[in-house]
């Protein structure tokens, strides 16, 4: 978690949260461009990516090392006799 790789990696999921949850709450139709509240939607999505750093470091320790991801990374074989 202490690793340059491991917050490079948490950084870039937050900012695709937040930039999903942007795109979420335009293309939900309830608020356009002229006309939204820019502090919520702003503060929602910077929430958003807040959240998925806290996520990020909870899964630390859970995860591969050096990556904030709960899901293991790909199997690797030596060779074809190794895959069963």
């Amino acid at each position: 978690m202490w690793s340059w790789v491991f917050w490079r990696n948490a950084l870039e999921r937050a900012a695709k949260t937040v930039a999903q949850s942007l795109v979420a709450v335009f293309g939900a139709g309830a608020f356009n461009l002229l006309t939204a509240n820019w502090s919520v939607v702003l503060a929602t999505a910077l929430m958003t990516g807040a959240l998925s750093v806290l996520t990020s470091i909870i899964s630390a320790p859970i995860g591969p090392a050096d990556s904030p991801s709960l899901v293991p990374g790909p199997v690797v074989y030596r060779n074809e006799h190794e895959k069963g």
